[in-house]
């Protein structure tokens, strides 16, 4: 899952999550940094003092040798026991070593190497700095300063594995601490992101439950809103619970004002074709009756007449559409018959090859007897209209096939042309009321732009649905009503 893809919560516990870790990060590094250092400021000063006190045990030169011999043991035995895990050397100016050995853990003491001392006297100063060494073999690394008496080098130092050793278990130490510390912190931040969020959920699901409403189309009520007590303006998911009821309020407001609208023109359309009708009637029986008559008539007036006729008879249909329109949107039930789809087909297609002989029509049963239930009148409009406009937007000679068949539980009519297709601009307001498809097919001046419309809501008025598929050479509007 990418980063975009997180949800608010994983985000948060994720990367405080990170946080915490790279805090501890910094602290144990810190603190194993901070233990070292003091540490080996610890070991350095026993080395300077382990150096002070090889020094002051007196020169070392040949001629006083001897007598320093009797001396010295008569004192070895006041001299405290060397330290575990220290070194000392001394090395006279020529090369030789003099003495040079180290205290193992059980307090013996066994001599360096000649390549240990030659370490010794390439890698440590003389100036009293202590100086990490490593000495390899079973020694290890140590912390060595030396000193120049008289030509003679005197080193003193102390093995850092204490150290190293104390350092190691610190680091074991935090990483167990931290990794515990830290999934007890992821959990527990699991927890408390999970319960602070809530209110932000319950306001998310109040948005889905919204969002599933259809509001496209008629009386509208949105009846969830988020509740009081995740709308706190003090809070920042308050806020926004707030904020979403005052848009749901809006919405509700716009959507009932659009219905309203929608019901006073839709009324407003009704009764104005309902009052249109009669005096279009009226209309068409004066232009009938004067063109009946024997009087003599100018050429002007016989066509202004038959002019007449012929557009109150268009409009008279227009009327006829728009009041089917205005009757189906507004909910007005249809006749419920059962309907044979297969004598429909055949009647639709008999009818439209009389209407218009230069296409070749073609009928497709796959069944027998196909029936539906619904209205017979208002079907048989919806397959004309269809066959009309393939008719009118298809050049001549296009092949244009009626096919009808049975697929689970649905009829399925499909009416297919051959005709040059529908511009895509064009196909997705092809139902609309009104819609011109110029663009896309030769159009007869005749079409008013309602046959579609009407067809998408009868076809919707019988619990079906009406759809199209268009590529150039092919074009296919298919209608499922139930079977």
């Amino acid at each position: 899952m990418t980063r975009s893809r997180w949800t608010l919560r994983r985000t948060l516990v994720v990367g405080t999550s990170v946080l915490v870790a790279l805090a501890f990060v910094v602290m144990s590094l810190a603190t194993i940094v901070a233990l070292r250092s003091f540490a080996l400021d610890r070991l350095d000063q026993q080395v300077g003092e382990g150096l002070s006190f090889a020094v002051g045990r007196g020169s070392f030169d040949h001629s006083g040798a001897d007598q320093r011999e009797g001396q010295n043991r008569g004192q070895d035995a006041d001299r405290p026991a060397p330290r575990i895990g220290s070194l000392q050397a001394v090395v006279a100016s020529d090369g030789t070593v003099r003495t040079s050995n180290y205290t193992r853990s059980d307090g013996t003491q066994v001599q360096l190497t000649d390549d240990q001392v030659a370490l010794l006297r390439a890698d440590v100063p003389t100036d009293r700095t202590p100086t990490s060494v490593d000495l390899g073999g079973d020694l290890g690394s140590f912390r060595v300063a030396a000193a120049d008496l008289d030509g003679t080098t005197v080193f003193a130092g102390s093995s850092q594995a204490d150290v190293t050793a104390t350092t190691s278990a610190l680091t074991v130490i935090l990483l167990a601490v931290s990794a515990a510390t830290l999934l007890i912190a992821v959990v527990g931040l699991s927890l408390f992101v999970r319960r602070s969020l809530r209110p932000l959920d319950r306001v998310a699901e109040v948005a889905q439950r919204v969002s599933t409403l259809s509001l496209s189309e008629g009386s509208v009520d949105i009846p969830d809103r988020v509740a009081p007590a995740d709308t706190d303006p003090s809070t920042e998911v308050g806020r926004v619970g707030s904020s979403l009821n005052d848009l749901l309020g809006h919405v509700q407001s716009s959507l009932a004002a659009r219905h309203h609208s929608e019901e006073q023109l839709r009324r407003f359309i009704a009764d104005a074709s309902h009052e249109l009708r009669t005096p279009l009637a009226s209309i068409r029986g004066y232009a009938q009756l004067s063109l009946g008559e024997d009087a003599p008539m100018t050429p002007t007036q016989a066509r202004s007449f038959d002019r007449i006729e012929s557009e109150a008879q268009r409009m008279a249909s227009l009327v006829d559409d728009l009041l089917l329109l205005a009757r189906l949107d507004a909910g007005q039930p249809l006749r419920r018959d059962e309907v044979e789809l297969t004598l429909l087909a055949v009647d639709a297609v008999s009818d439209a090859h009389v209407a218009d002989a230069t296409h070749e029509w073609r009928l497709d049963v796959t069944d027998d007897l196909i029936s539906v239930t619904g209205d017979e009148n208002r079907l048989r409009q919806v397959v004309a209209n269809l066959l009309r406009n393939a008719s009118t937007h298809t050049p001549p000679g296009t092949t244009v096939t009626l096919s009808l068949g049975r697929e689970g539980r649905e009829a399925v009519l499909r009416v297919t042309d051959t005709g040059p297709g529908i511009d895509p601009g064009v196909a997705g307001r092809l139902f609309d009321r009104f819609a011109r498809a110029d663009d896309a097919r030769n159009r007869d001046a005749g079409s008013t732009g309602l046959g579609l419309s009407i067809a998408e809501a009868i076809t919707a008025a019988h619990g079906g649905s009406i759809s199209v598929e268009s590529v150039p050479g092919r074009t296919v509007f298919e209608v499922r009503l139930p079977a």
